[in-house]
């Protein structure tokens, strides 16, 4: 994985589409989700970090473009 956009297709394929209408209400989801795959150890640990890492990132720069 090394997009949201990839992020999305990997949770798609367990049937699970986010849009909540908020980027980062969408993006909190996403990340709870993928950490419920990890916990049911339906995700390796590798992409389980690396998807938390790139949607943790997403998160702070779309708080950080609310701000300004």
């Amino acid at each position: 994985m090394k997009s949201i956009y990839d992020i999305q297709q990997y949770l798609k394929s367990f049937g699970t589409i986010m849009y909540i209408g908020d980027r980062v209400a969408d993006l909190e989801m996403m990340e709870s989700e993928v950490m419920e795959l990890y916990r049911s150890q339906l995700m390796e640990p590798r992409e389980y970090e690396t998807a938390i890492l790139i949607l943790r990132q997403e998160i702070r720069l779309q708080k950080d473009k609310q701000k300004h």
